[in-house]
């Protein structure tokens, strides 16, 4: 019988983190990768194009913001040209027209300029290197993104992402439902990840960093009682509380407007019970959402950090999560956890290993 294969990659702001699990091996012993992210791969050729004073050309598709839309901003600013397929253009935007009032020109092909390819999956390169040592590429899938959706009119980013936070809570908050073999539809990222791969499944950064954090044999034994789980990514922060399977409550903010003090406020705000939406909200974050469920039960003081921002953190005061002995890989870790006990049928969490 053939053994599973599945290619695991969490994207995040600054790194893109790969296992190779292969079933009936040591996880230890799957191959893993530490890459820079596509948006910053992305960024660093529009800088130097920037440097070179040349117009460029965005043809791909829809990917992640942040790096690499900084860099098509400060083109725009030094007076060159930006020119974009439609769908590469959502790129920094999802309104097109809002792309077209930063200067963007939407193009059908290019002008003859200097070509940049987006979009957040790095098939041909990840399949090259890993053939240069003899190793064929799986032919599943799982991706994890962090998606803000493309919010309806009227609607902002920030308050629409947390509604999605919102309506999982009150559909039962249990951890199996943040992994998507559909994502819906307003998942844009992910939606075009998908028309890049066949066989792939999804979830959020977030939630595939607290499912990898349960792979932690300490932390998966305190989640039976009850435990706080927080995931300092590079730009955004997570913070559930869980106990067994479910998610009782969710804060999200923005890392970099977060310092120690402050991030040590809103979790013994969250523990307590006491933060609510519109702290976080007015604070330019996501926002909190508790449900009444966990009113009836014992404060989760076992906190839990995971994410490659958790020195805004210190090990003295919380315990930093390192399944398998490697924190930057939790997200990966997450993603091949929640697809395997998907497949099982399985109601309780359970560790890959």
């Amino acid at each position: 019988m053939q053994r599973e294969r599945i290619l695991a990659i969490d994207i995040g702001g600054g790194t893109q983190d790969i296992l190779l699990y292969e079933e009936g091996k040591p996880v230890e012993n799957c191959i893993q990768l530490i890459l820079p992210s596509p948006t910053v791969m992305v960024h660093n050729q529009i800088s130097e194009l920037t440097s070179q004073k040349k117009d460029i050309f965005l043809s791909g598709y829809l990917m992640g913001g942040g790096a690499s839309s900084k860099a098509i901003k400060k083109h725009l600013k030094e007076g060159l040209k930006v020119y974009a397929t439609p769908q590469s253009a959502k790129t920094i935007r999802d309104n097109l027209d809002d792309v077209r009032e930063l200067g963007v020109e939407i193009v059908s092909e290019n002008p003859g300029v200097s070509e940049v390819k987006t979009g957040d999956i790095c098939y041909h390169e990840l399949k090259t290197a890993l053939e240069a040592f003899g190793v064929e590429m799986p032919t599943r899938f799982a991706v994890a993104v962090q998606d803000h959706g493309e919010s309806p009119e009227g609607v902002g980013n920030r308050k629409f992402r947390f509604q999605h936070w919102e309506n999982f809570l009150k559909k039962g908050g249990h951890i199996s439902d943040l992994l998507y073999m559909d994502p819906p539809s307003y998942f844009t990222r992910m939606w075009s990840i998908k028309e890049q791969l066949e066989n792939v499944v999804f979830m959020d950064t977030g939630s595939a960093a607290i499912r990898g954090a349960l792979c932690d044999k300490k932390v998966f034994e305190w989640s039976k009682e009850g435990v706080t789980l927080v995931n300092v990514g590079n730009q955004h922060t997570v913070g559930i509380l869980c106990k067994g399977d479910k998610v009782l409550g969710v804060f999200e903010h923005h890392t970099r407007l977060l310092n120690k003090e402050k991030l040590q406020y809103f979790i013994n705000k969250f523990i307590n019970g006491s933060l609510n939406n519109e702290e976080v909200f007015n604070d330019q974050g996501h926002g909190c959402a508790i449900t009444a469920e966990y009113n009836d039960l014992k404060k989760f003081d076992k906190v839990v950090i995971t994410g490659p921002q958790r020195h805004l953190t210190s090990e003295k005061d919380y315990y930093w999560a390192s399944p398998m002995g490697n924190m930057m890989l939790t997200g990966a870790y997450g993603l091949v956890a929640a697809l395997l006990q998907k497949e099982s049928g399985e109601n309780s969490l359970t560790n890959m290993i």
